[in-house]
C-alpha cells in the first residue's frame, strides 16, 4: 500500500509554528516591500544622525560671512545660510539632536514608563489600575502640544539656571571642572525629553494595560502563579513576552509623532538652542525674518527644502512602517 504523499506546505509550516514569534513577524515583514523600503529610509536617516561628525563636512558653528547665502556648491552641497554656515552640515547634525530626542523619549516615557504602568495596572487591577488610569486621563486631557510647550518653557530657565550654578560650582581649581552643559546641548535635551515624556508614555501604557486584562487570567498565568513565581518574574517573563507585537507597533508610531513635536518646539524657540543645530530651528531662522522669507524661497529654497524634506521623510516613513507592523502581529490582517 502507497503511503500518503506528503503536503509541500507541511514541512513548512513546521519549522515556522517552531520559530519565535519576532523571527515569524520578522518573516512576514521582509515580504511587504513598502515595510522594508520605509525600514532603509529610517535606517539611512538614524545612520547619518549617529555617524554625523564623519559624514560633515564643515563645522556646524563656524561662521562665514564672505559667504553667505551661497547656492549649492562642491564645497558646500547645499549651500551657506545667512551666517555663512554649511546647510547640508547643520541637516546632519539637526538629523542627530532628532535621532537622540526620539530613541530618548520613547525609550524612556513609552517603553520603560508606559511599558511598566500598563503591566502594572493591567495585572493587578482595583486601585492600583484606577490610580493610573485617573492620573494618565488628567494628563491626556491637556491637548498634547500646549502641555508639551508649557512644560519645556516654565521648565528651561530653571534648569539651565541650576546647570550654570552647578558648572560654576564644579570649576573650583582644586579638582576637575564639569563645565560646558549647557553650551553642548544638554540642559536642551535634557528639558525636552522632560516635555515630551507626558505625550509618550500615556498611550503605550493604555494598549499595554489592555492587553495585560485580557490575558492575566490565562491558564499558563494560573500555573506560573501555582507554583510560586515572582510577581516580577511573572510580569517580565510570562506576561510581557506576549504584548511585544502591541509594543512595537505602538513604538513605531510614537517615533514619528515625538520627531513631529520636537521639531514644534524648536521652531518655536523653546527646543535645543543654537549652537546645536536642530530641524525645528533651521526652518524658524529661515521662515521667521518676514518677508525676507519670499526671497529665500525664490533664490535659496534649499535653506528650507533640505530640513523639511528630511523631517517629511522621517516621519511619513515611520507611519508606513507602523501600519506595516500593525499588518504584521494583527491577526486578522495575516
Amino acid at each position: 500500500m502507497s503511503l500518503p504523499r506528503e503536503n509541500p506546505g507541511t514541512t513548512r509550516d513546521h519549522v515556522t509554528s517552531g520559530t519565535s514569534p519576532l523571527r515569524q513577524a520578522w518573516g512576514r515583514l521582509r515580504r511587504k516591500k513598502i515595510a522594508m523600503a520605509t525600514l532603509s529610509i529610517i535606517v539611512v536617516i538614524y545612520a547619518i544622525g549617529v555617524f554625523a561628525k564623519p559624514v560633515s563636512t564643515h563645522s556646524y558653528s563656524r561662521t562665514d560671512l564672505s559667504r553667505t547665502q551661497e547656492g549649492p556648491s562642491a564645497d558646500h552641497i547645499f549651500g551657506t545660510d545667512r551666517l555663512g554656515r554649511d546647510i547640508f552640515t547643520r541637516v546632519v547634525w539637526g538629523i542627530q539632536t532628532t535621532v537622540i530626542l526620539t530613541v530618548i523619549a520613547v525609550g524612556t516615557g513609552g517603553i520603560v514608563l508606559g511599558v511598566t504602568l500598563g503591566l502594572v495596572a493591567g495585572y493587578f487591577g482595583g486601585k492600583t489600575d484606577a490610580l493610573i488610569m485617573r492620573f494618565g486621563e488628567v494628563v491626556a486631557a491637556f491637548p498634547s502640544i500646549l502641555l508639551v510647550i508649557l512644560i519645556a518653557a516654565t521648565l528651561r530657565p530653571r534648569i539651565v539656571g541650576w546647570t550654570r550654578d552647578f558648572e560654576d560650582w564644579s570649576n573650583f581649581p582644586d579638582w576637575s571642572p564639569v563645565g560646558g552643559l549647557v553650551e553642548s546641548g544638554f540642559v536642551d535635551y535634557f528639558v525636552v525629553t522632560i516635555a515630551l515624556l507626558p505625550f509618550a508614555w500615556f498611550g503605550m501604557m493604555r494598549l499595554v494595560r489592555g492587553q495585560v486584562l485580557g490575558i492575566r487570567n490565562a491558564d499558563y498565568i494560573e500555573a506560573a502563579r501555582a507554583i510560586g513565581v515572582s510577581t516580577p518574574r511573572l510580569l517580565f517573563s510570562h506576561i510581557l513576552p506576549n504584548v511585544t507585537g502591541t509594543i512595537i507597533v505602538t513604538a513605531s508610531f510614537s517615533m514619528g509623532a515625538i520627531a513631529g513635536s520636537e521639531l514644534i518646539l524648536s521652531f518655536l524657540g523653546i527646543g535645543v538652542q543654537p549652537p546645536r543645530p536642530s530641524l525645528g530651528f533651521m526652518i524658524s531662522d529661515v521662515s521667521g525674518r518676514g518677508s525676507a522669507v519670499v526671497s529665500v524661497m525664490q533664490n535659496h529654497p534649499e535653506q528650507l527644502l533640505a530640513p523639511i524634506i528630511v523631517i517629511w521623510l522621517l516621519i511619513f516613513a515611520w507611519s508606513l512602517f507602523g501600519d506595516a507592523l500593525n499588518d504584521v502581529f494583527n491577526p486578522r490582517t495575516r
